[in-house]
């Protein structure tokens, strides 16, 4: 669904028909081909020398579409129920356990805001995910940790997802956990551990300069380019940071 269709040559594929992104549905043969590429992208990973990889089911891509009853109107043994909804996801995970060592770190991403994610389907999902012995860890992506859910008053996302109980899975997030003190509040909140985003591109050593200093403050935005540069980012990503409103300061005039 999100893939452009002027960058793969073709309309994009999605669960079923989606006016808004143009997308087609896929047939019963296509999902499980999908599946299985998951799978076998997996196993290429391991070859590769890779330690584990992560699913990918946030921010509207294609196991995200599956879940959402928005999006996912299909009315086979992949949709409908929740239980159908999550069956691509499971079955990802079953493939990619049977297929890759046991050592191989299995973990899942998912978000519980937007793109038709419904929290309670989301959070019941989560604390499901959390006692299943197939995965190592769940990272949660929140946009914002420390906000409560939309339309909602009381805990904040973190709070909600940390309080959880699980197994031997661990439980990160993402989103807006740019200091020191974001991070404590966020392991104190419940999780096992943070997901770093632009604090990482801002510093290349954000977790040693946070260990150093516990209160370490990120530098202010905009930045230099220079400074990215310095910070290790490449042409291609410093040109797709600009793209990010206030984060690279314009060049100053002469």
């Amino acid at each position: 669904m999100r893939s452009p269709a002027d960058l793969i040559g073709e309309a994009p594929h999605c669960p079923s028909a989606n006016d808004e992104f143009s997308a087609r549905a896929m047939s019963l043969d296509e999902v499980k081909a999908s599946r299985d590429a998951f799978i076998a992208a997996a196993v290429r990973a391991e070859k590769a020398g890779f330690h584990g990889v992560e699913l990918h089911g946030a921010h509207g891509y294609l196991i995200c579409q599956f879940l959402s009853a928005e999006v996912n109107k299909r009315t086979d043994e992949y949709g409908g129920s929740f239980e159908n909804r999550t069956r691509f996801l499971y079955e990802c995970i079953e493939g990619v356990r049977a297929s890759c060592g046991k050592d191989f770190s299995l973990g899942v991403r998912l978000s519980p805001e937007r793109f038709g994610m419904d929290l309670g389907e989301i959070i019941g999902l989560a604390g499901a995910l959390l006692k299943d012995e197939r995965i190592d860890y769940l990272d949660m992506s929140l946009w914002d940790c420390f906000k409560p859910p939309v339309g909602a008053e009381g805990k904040t996302l973190v709070e909600l997802f940390g309080a959880l109980p699980r197994g031997k899975c661990r439980l990160g997030a993402a989103g807006k956990i740019t200091s020191g003190a974001a991070c404590q509040q966020a392991l104190d909140a419940g999780l096992d551990f943070v997901v770093i985003g632009r604090s990482a591109i801002l510093h290349h050593d954000f977790p040693e300069k946070v260990a150093a200093n516990a209160a370490f403050e990120p530098i202010a935005l905009p930045v230099s380019e220079s400074h990215l540069v310095a910070e290790g980012l490449g042409p291609a990503f410093i040109a797709y940071m600009k793209t990010w409103k206030t984060f690279v300061a314009e060049p100053a005039e002469t």
